[in-house]
């Protein structure tokens, strides 16, 4: 998971993120303001998380940009947990915050190991 940890400090300034577990999943919580359903994709694809997105903004008629601190754009790519899947991944995004819900591989369930005598 170090390497997950790693690629979210490299995410740029202005994008913050958080990274949690519980014993089934992790969540990854990115705040993305301006972005909407409609304006990113989200893709899992050989033990990495792809994210584009794109934000949207209003701007009055009137005025013109003097400063944007922002970015319109962010393209990510980072690496999955080693016990991470893509599978069954699941992804909100409401009030500017994305929410990527990534369940952990399923151990599998404990089974009883018949004993024969000799």
């Amino acid at each position: 998971m170090s390497a997950l940890r790693d690629a979210l400090r490299e995410l740029p300034d202005a994008v913050f993120a958080d990274l949690l577990e519980s014993e089934d999943a992790y969540l990854l919580v990115i705040d993305m303001p301006g972005v909407t359903e409609e304006t990113i994709d989200i893709d899992v694809t050989d033990g990495r998380l792809q994210i584009e997105a794109r934000r949207e903004k209003d701007v009055p008629m009137e005025f013109d940009y003097l400063s944007e601190e922002r970015s319109l754009f962010l393209d990510a790519e980072l690496p999955l947990p080693p016990d991470a899947t893509g599978s069954g991944a699941e992804a909100t995004v409401a009030r500017g915050v994305l929410e990527i819900v990534l369940p952990k591989r399923s151990a599998a369930p404990d089974k009883s190991v018949p004993i024969k005598g000799r």
